[in-house]
């Protein structure tokens, strides 16, 4: 019988025997970590009311935007980049979910007190993101609805940006002339005082509060249409407010204040892959440029905010080479629609709009389905990583998310939303060959070089924005390789084609063109 010192001495034995067993053999350990992926971090620099035309790099010589200039001749510029929508809320929901924004019937410009347009269940870019690693946050502008259409200012308010895939979010709930005025953090509104409570109503004014509509000599602004109700920092909105007093935000400081918000996120997570959506106010009316950019332009407050968006461009761009990020962050520049100039406000914007022409050689702009609706400046960057090219292959801002999946190694996709990573890295110039654009509920149709426009009832022209729609009782058919600026109709010279172009819209679209609403241009 053995010893109890000898027994334990051969259990230690044994036990180191098995320890080398599993050191030397393989199939005895455990299956090993899989190694982190090497993920670029992502940003989307969003515009609002960017027009073709109003960048250097696109053929401006009166309007400077160097910053924006240098992303445009060190990356992918795209001649055919396109936002899905010639306006800013279904524009913005494409752009997040990869789906026409005419499959979802109120994708539509949202008023402030809007509910979330986005499915809190649907599949968005930042999700796919959150999935494979990534922080995400969004920075600016939202315009995409909160809550579900009942909001109680004085509280939490949810769902919004971070139910739909932003672990973090500093926004403005809509646009900068609709009330509420206030920034709104992961769903609480910032400097609110709870003894100073917000109240917000689309229909009918508050007792005793003035409005622009009664009291002009309260405006430091002036309104031209559509924006004549309560007055803040002596500028007349959409919509009326009462409270929230010290919650308001300060208009000449708001391209600032998104600025600083996207420095400091970056900052904070400079150590993780993050997608950061900074959505730009600029150009859109109010235009409020900070008293650093007053008469920059030359072209009085929408050309000073243009030049001041291009500085917090710089400044980010700076950020990200400051903290060693720039070589690996693939950064995506783009605009919501194509320009406007009055589109509220009496701003100079016409008067003192020059030589300059914010829509480029195309024709149309904001609201339009003529190609400077939606066709707008697109450039990706990714220094050391994509090469200096000018691009011809069509693109839409549809397309990124599927794209920039691909990039992340997500296997997710939507049916609308084309891979064209390749494109987007300047490594192909073949893009689409076919794409849906939209402009208030009307839909058109382009497929290579040619373009489609049903006839649709309703004004040609919108004259308090003087700006072209594309209606006509008649078909319409033009080839933009010969016809950039669309002047000749082509369908009833070309009848062939233009059936061949119907059978094709009909195909994606069905029967249904969409219909004449009654534009909401403010």
């Amino acid at each position: 019988m053995l010893s109890k010192s000898f027994r334990s001495r051969y259990l230690l034995l044994g036990l180191i025997s098995f320890c080398i067993a599993c050191s030397t053999n393989p199939a005895a350990q455990e299956k090993p970590v899989e190694a982190e992926k090497d993920l670029p971090n992502i940003v989307f620099i969003y515009a609002d009311d960017l027009g073709y035309g109003d960048v250097g790099a696109y053929g401006a010589t009166e309007m400077k935007t160097p910053n924006i200039d240098r992303l445009a001749n060190g990356g992918v510029r795209f001649t055919n980049g396109y936002a899905s929508s010639a306006t800013c809320s279904p524009s913005r929901y494409a752009l997040l979910t990869g789906q026409y924004p005419w499959r979802n019937k109120r994708a539509k410009i949202l008023p402030g007190t809007a509910p979330l347009l986005i499915d809190t269940a649907q599949l968005t870019l930042p999700k796919l993101l959150s999935e494979e690693g990534y922080h995400t946050g969004i920075v600016g502008k939202w315009h995409l609805g909160l809550g579900h259409g009942n909001v109680n200012w004085n509280e939490r308010i949810g769902p919004g940006p971070n139910e739909v895939g932003f672990d973090y979010s500093y926004i403005m709930a809509a646009t900068q002339d609709r009330v509420p005025t206030v920034y709104i953090e992961d769903g609480h509104v910032v400097r609110l005082d709870p003894e100073d409570p917000i109240q917000i109503d689309y229909k009918k004014n508050f007792e005793g509060e003035p409005t622009g509509k009664d009291n002009p000599e309260l405006l430091k602004l002036k309104w031209h249409h559509g924006h004549n109700s309560s007055i803040v920092n002596g500028i007349p909105r959409i919509g009326f407010m009462k409270g929230g007093e010290t919650a308001k935000w300060v208009d000449e400081n708001m391209a600032d204040t998104f600025l600083v918000r996207a420095q400091d996120y970056i900052k904070a997570h400079r150590e993780e892959p993050f997608f950061l959506y900074y959505a730009l106010q600029q150009p859109h009316v109010p235009r409020t440029p900070h008293d650093r950019f007053v008469g920059t332009s030359g072209m009085g407050p929408r050309g000073d905010v243009i030049v001041e968006a291009d500085w917090c461009i710089g400044e980010l761009i700076k950020t990200l080479e400051e903290e060693g990020l720039l070589e690996n962050t693939l950064i995506v520049l783009s605009s919501d629609n194509g320009p406007v100039l009055n589109d509220g406000y009496y701003d100079d914007a016409v008067e003192k709009i020059g030589d300059h022409t914010p829509s480029g050689p195309l024709r149309g702009g904001k609201y339009s389905l003529f190609e400077a609706g939606t066709r707008v400046p697109f450039i990706s960057y990714w220094k050391g990583k994509i090469e200096p090219h000018v691009s011809d292959a069509m693109i839409s801002q549809i397309d990124l998310l599927t794209s920039i999946a691909s990039l992340a190694g997500s296997a997710h996709k939507v049916d609308d939303s084309q891979d064209l990573l390749s494109v987007l890295m300047g490594k192909s110039d073949v893009g689409r060959d076919e794409l849906i654009l939209e402009a208030t509920t009307r839909t058109a149709f382009r497929k290579g070089d040619w373009v489609l426009i049903p006839p649709y009832k309703g004004p040609a022209k919108n004259k308090q924005v003087n700006i072209e729609l594309g209606n006509h009782a008649d078909f319409q058919l033009y080839n933009l390789k010969e016809d950039l600026s669309q002047q000749n109709n082509l369908a009833h010279s070309q009848a062939d084609k233009l059936q061949e172009m119907i059978a094709a819209f009909e195909a994606i679209r069905g029967t249904d063109y969409g219909s004449i609403q009654q534009l909401e241009l403010k």
